[in-house]
């Protein structure tokens, strides 16, 4: 049905002279050679050939009976798996009878605005986003405002001497009759989404006055949106102002679920509340601000890390879920192989002394990881200080520093007084600068264990950085013991796993061959309630870990090349990369191939999947 669908547009191009029969030709003989399996609209857009506009413009102005499911499938809107878990859901509701629509927007598979983009262009009505501004007086006043709410309807202006009335839903027989009574049966006809038509509604019953929204109403707004977070088990809280309405989003497993609209008036007080909240400034608007909310919920204490970053609708606001430190993981659980843990525990944390770095982009697990260190090395015996912005657990028999430059508590100033207090473990929650860098190699140069966080794309990076920022290849080369890089990758959901096979596509963006794989069943998760239909529940961490030897540590002095110490310490230092521990946890059925190209960095061809395997010592 899809090439069906792509051979019709392409004819609705053609003849449109949007495209001509040898640019179409281009592209198919194109498709022919690569392996993957991408779409011929793709390529023709990659060519530069057609626009995702015209593609539009050529279907709206013809009478076609595509289905929105396939629609959203050629516009790489949704994937085939989702369309079937949609489907199911649709079979299997025995309440009240649902519409593929809802669904999909339901089970955030779809944004409302992706779906009625998609819509119009299958009804041939146009997707209007409703400006107040633009709204007919006389139009408006042929009814009134709960009128309007009942059936979901909104009057825009006159076009082509008849008036444009957008629907939330263009099928609804009961409003189409009635506003054919009341607008006559000579109108046109446009899709807006409900949230959009209700929120001019409000704008023009309550006018610049917030409907019902008071002290007690935001707050109890503001406590469903962080209990609802909670109950979800997300990591971070995003509270987006745009120009009419206030989106709130959750991270849920790495990635960003849509959870509810909210007019655009209760801005203000939301955000003037979680202010309160966190001891920020009420009164300042115009700078970026930090803080912290501790929070309540089912006989628990949660703490949450909050960011207000200043921007042309307003401040959006993050809120950072942090664990309670009973959450902390104990080292052995953080995802590491067994012959992993062990030499990492030998050759670089119960070491007395030396740099051990934890690298990773933002949300890569490396707080965790460094707090589990942190938890598996103390003792009565041992005085462990840390430097951190902000602390983020707080954690028992350990001096923890929060670093606040507002009072002058920067990292330079407490990191002056760090190493006078005596310490035999120095945590620095992040190297930033050449300062903090320098502390860390002169604190482990006099003896002190240093556990460390640093922003780079893996470990060899981590080494190379460092001496970027002027920090001595010999100090680097004295000094570290370790770097361990890391990722998050979203775990196969276990309930609806299923095997699959790797494509030819797959094959080819890992080099490998069927014999690299051997016999190894990959499997992928179908979809079902218990993981809202993604396929994936939780997450695991991937890590590749650099422990430098005489002939790493001679690379470093002779400053070669990224590339040729990370040859070295493959083959000098059983290094396996990160590429290469993802791909034998997808071997393993934790991950999938999909998720690995999604989030790991491939610097060099992986080795087979047996090789891997040995290497692991599994």
């Amino acid at each position: 049905m899809q090439n069906d669908i792509a051979d019709q547009i392409i004819s609705y191009l053609i003849e449109a002279e949007l495209i001509t029969n040898k640019q179409v030709q281009h592209a198919q003989k194109i498709k022919s050679k690569i392996v993957s399996s991408k779409r011929i609209l793709d390529i023709l857009k990659e060519l530069k050939y057609i626009t995702d506009d015209q593609i539009k413009q050529a279907l709206t102005s013809h009478k076609h009976s595509f289905r929105i499911g396939d629609l959203l499938i050629e516009f790489g809107y949704l994937t085939r798996e989702k369309l079937d878990a949609a489907l199911e859901i649709k079979k299997n509701n025995k309440g009240k009878k649902k519409k593929l629509g809802e669904i999909l927007i339901e089970q955030k598979f779809i944004s409302e605005d992706d779906f009625l983009d998609l819509l119009s262009i299958q009804l041939g009505f146009p997707h209007i986003d409703p400006d107040i501004d633009e709204i007919d007086k006389k139009l408006i006043s042929k009814a009134s405002i709960k009128w309007f709410r009942h059936y979901q309807v909104i009057p825009l202006y006159y076009q082509e001497n008849k008036p444009l009335i957008a629907f939330a839903d263009p099928f609804n027989t009961k409003s189409i009759n009635a506003v054919t009574e009341t607008f006559g049966s000579d109108f046109l006809t446009a899709v807006s989404s409900y949230n959009a038509i209700f929120l001019i509604l409000n704008k023009l019953e309550y006018g610049s006055k917030t409907q019902a929204v008071d002290e007690d109403s935001v707050q109890a707004i503001v406590d469903s949106i962080i209990q609802s977070a909670l109950l979800q088990e997300v990591s971070d809280i995003h509270m987006e102002p745009f120009k009419n309405k206030l989106v709130v989003r959750f991270r849920q497993d790495g990635i960003l679920v849509h959870y509810k609209d909210y007019p655009i008036e209760i801005i203000p007080m939301l955000t003037s509340r979680i202010k309160i909240m966190s001891n920020a400034n009420i009164a300042e608007k115009r700078k970026h601000q930090g803080g912290r909310i501790t929070f309540d919920f089912n006989g628990s204490e949660f703490d949450l890390r909050v960011s207000f970053y200043v921007s042309v609708f307003g401040e959006k606001i993050v809120l950072r879920v942090l664990n309670s430190v009973n959450q902390i993981l104990p080292i052995e659980h953080i995802g590491m192989r067994s012959k992993l843990l062990k030499r990492f525990l030998q050759d670089a944390l119960d070491t007395p002394s030396g740099v051990i770095l934890v690298t990773g982009p933002t949300g890569s697990g490396k707080t965790t990881t460094v707090y589990s260190c942190i938890n598996h090395i103390k003792k009565p015996e041992i005085s462990i200080i840390t430097a951190e912005e902000p602390v983020e657990y707080i954690m028992k028999d350990v001096i923890q520093c929060s670093i606040n430059p507002n009072i002058n508590l920067t990292y330079e100033e407490t990191l002056r007084h760090i190493v006078r207090q005596d310490p035999d473990v120095i945590v620095i929650g992040e190297i930033r600068d050449t300062y903090s860098a320098d502390v860390a190699v002169h604190a482990a140069l006099t003896g002190h264990k240093v556990l460390t966080s640093f922003h780079t794309e893996d470990s060899i990076g981590g080494l190379i950085r460092l001496m970027n920022m002027d920090i001595e290849a010999f100090l680097v080369s004295s000094t570290v013991l370790c770097v361990l890089a890391q990722r998050l990758l979203r775990k196969v959901c276990s309930k609806c796993a299923e095997a699959y096979n790797l494509s030819p596509s797959d094959l080819a963006k890992l080099e490998y061959t069927p014999a690299d794989i051997g016999k190894h069943q990959f499997i992928k998760g179908k979809g079902c309630s218990r993981c809202r239909y993604t396929g994936y529940k939780g997450r695991i961490a991937v890590f590749e870990m650099l422990i430098l030897n005489e002939f790493v540590r001679d690379a470093i002095l002779t400053h070669k090349s990224s590339h040729e110490i990370r040859k070295i310490s493959i083959e000098t230092s059983g290094l396996l990369t990160l590429l290469e521990d993802a791909i034998h946890k997808a071997a393993s059925g934790l991950t999938t191939i999909e998720e690995i190209f999604r989030c790991v960095p491939k610097l060099l061809k992986p080795r087979s999947i047996k090789e891997i395997i040995r290497l692991q010592g599994e």
